[in-house]
């Protein structure tokens, strides 16, 4: 219990302490507002110069930014470094089918710094409007052609105020010698479509891409299937996030987030609908027979209805065992007019007729059961059967679900290499958007996955180390938060301390022997060990008899010297022996198989 209590008197002074410098702090900035003494002002300066010197936390560790270089060849690399839109081409059309007001292609883009940023000079593409069409794009070096070689596209997204619906997808423009940057808009032809859009709770990362059927001549969107992974974060967290899409020839795709893989497959396999047709289809004029019976079950015609089937039965009967109740009102209606309530002065007969009360309830009734004529309760009809119906059962002639046949897809076709798609000559960005400050950065198109991986590292990358070297690790936050608030203090300690003073208090303490008081209130038997006290006080009695049978011995002694001397030596010899007999009797006493309870 002691060391109980020290433990629970160590806390609560600790607990003291922190909430005195609490106040102590909060009286401290309260002083700082009161004018003093000239002679004070310069030691207080003195102090407080020292203790800012000592409480500035060291220097984060700086991540200087260089704009990234391509280390291979590329089609097209962009990192806004240089400030300004160079090579952008901002689209003076008008989308069709659309008002005039919001039809025009008029959002803005800029080059800006992203917002809270930690690379300083590291610029990027922002949309900065909102509620506006946005519509911008820029030439490859030269065309893409699909061959042999993988097409790799990637780029950076920031959504610095996150997203309410809008999309911030790119697309890779087809080359057609009708493209005029100038007029791109929705209706443009693309290649390739790739990227994050949301609205609503609905978090997508598009990847589509338009095949050419070789019969018809017609393109067709096909689309991946949706990813298993949670993208709720990459459009909630305000962070950059880089995403890349990797297409092979041999038709395998991936999706990377962040250099992670959220999402793969094969064009021939995982896209909807399907790049190839079937080989058959259903005939569109073949027609079900009349005689065609889809029924599996019939009603049997061998049923006769039974005798005593009762069709008439009402399903529910009076309760002819129900009595009315004691006090029941029968001359007293339910409601009555309410004798308070007085006719407007406005009411005229003549346009609104005889002015009534409004009805109430009869007050007269609401100490009593009911009021009115008193009806028997409904009750079930035991009798009731319904409407016979004859059982049903298994049709003899069912001939299942009728299908018309299938005949060979007249437009069918099978392109086992759909990689090879439309070449493409240009990247633009057309987007609608409910949320302004989009951050677009670092793009890159190339056929190497190692060219792209030194763009992203040279880019997103040197982001991500610059946020991740300006956050405070776990120990510095808790300093930091500890410093605003002293209390945390208290919080710190019991966290720590107490879990070290349970150990000691269970693991450490022993367990206390109750005294011998306890015992004689119970039947319970003694402790086996003796205490040193008892040991003594019992020898100490044994030694003085020892000493008055000798002092007895020597008085008799003078009467019968003969008789003295051999009495004393049978005492001596009967002495030897009852020592070791008490000797033992005093082990086999202490044994705890020998002990006896005590009783009072």
């Amino acid at each position: 219990m002691e060391l109980k209590w020290l433990l629970y008197v160590t806390l609560l002074a600790l607990g003291t302490l922190a909430v005195q410098a609490h106040d102590m702090d909060d009286d401290n900035d309260g002083d700082d507002v009161v004018d003093i003494e000239d002679d004070l002002d310069d030691g207080i300066e003195e102090v407080e110069e020292s203790k800012s010197e000592t409480s500035t936390p060291p220097p984060t560790p700086k991540v200087t930014y260089r704009p990234p270089v391509p280390t291979g060849e590329v089609y097209f690399a962009e990192s806004f470094d240089r400030g300004t839109l160079d090579g952008w081409i901002l689209s003076k059309a008008k989308k069709d089918d659309t008002d005039d007001e919001i039809a025009k292609y008029d959002g803005k883009w800029e080059v800006q710094d992203m917002k809270d940023t930690k690379l300083p000079g590291d610029k990027g593409l922002v949309l900065v409007t909102r509620a506006k069409h946005h519509a911008i794009s820029s030439k490859l070096s030269k065309p893409f052609v699909f061959d042999t070689k993988p097409l790799i596209i990637q780029y950076e997204v920031n959504f610095q105020n996150g997203i309410e619906c809008g999309g911030a997808y790119v697309k890779l423009l087809s080359k057609t010698p009708e493209l005029n940057l100038d007029q791109f808009h929705d209706k443009t032809p693309y290649t390739i479509m790739f990227g994050p859009d949301k609205c609503g709770e609905d978090y997508k990362l598009h990847f589509i891409f338009r095949h050419k059927n070789p019969k018809t001549g017609k393109y067709e969107e096909k689309h991946a299937k949706r990813p298993d992974a949670d993208l709720k974060t990459y459009f909630t967290d305000k962070k950059t996030h880089l995403y890349t899409l990797v297409l092979n020839p041999d038709n395998s795709f991936e999706i990377l987030v962040d250099q992670t893989v959220v999402n793969s497959g094969n064009l021939l396999n995982d896209m909807s609908p399907p790049v190839n047709p079937p080989r058959e289809i259903e005939d569109p004029n073949d027609q079900k027979p009349e005689d065609w019976d889809e029924r599996p079950k019939i009603p049997d015609p061998d049923a006769v209805k039974p005798d005593d089937w009762d069709e008439d039965a009402p399903a529910k009967i009076a309760d002819e065992n129900a009595v009315k109740p004691e006090g029941w009102l029968d001359d007293e209606p339910e409601y009555v007019a309410d004798p308070d309530a007085e006719k407007p002065e406005d009411w005229d007969e003549d346009m609104d007729g005889e002015w009534e009360a409004p009805q109430i309830a009869n007050p007269k009734c609401e100490t009593a059961p009911g009021c009115g004529t008193w009806q028997r309760p409904m009750i079930d009809n035991p009798n009731y059967k319904g409407k016979w119906k004859p059982p049903m059962i298994d049709n003899v002639n069912y001939q299942g679900i009728w299908k018309p046949r299938k005949i060979p897809n007249p437009d069918f076709f099978e392109d086992l290499e759909p990689f090879k798609m439309t070449p493409f000559s240009a990247v633009g960005l057309e987007l609608w958007s409910m949320t302004s400050d989009i951050f677009f950065d670092n793009f890159i198109i190339c056929t190497e996955r190692t060219v792209a991986d030194d763009w992203a590292n040279d880019g997103w990358g040197l982001k991500k180390a610059a946020d991740g070297a300006a956050e405070p690790g776990v120990v510095g936050q808790m300093m930091a938060a500890a410093e605003e608030r002293p209390w945390l203090w208290v919080v710190y300690i019991l966290t720590v301390a107490l879990p070290v003073f349970l150990v000691v208090l269970f693991c450490c303490s022993g367990k206390k022997q109750p005294n011998a008081a306890e015992y004689k209130k119970t039947d319970a038997p003694q402790p086996d060990v003796m205490d040193e006290d008892k040991e003594e006080e019992r020898d100490k009695g044994e030694k003085e008899e020892e000493d008055e049978e000798e002092a007895n011995e020597e008085k008799l002694g003078s009467d019968a010297d003969i008789g003295s001397a051999s009495q004393e030596e049978e005492e001596e010899d009967e002495d030897e022996d009852r020592k070791p007999a008490s000797e033992e009797e005093e082990t086999v006493n202490r044994s705890p198989r020998n002990r006896k309870p005590r009783k009072d």
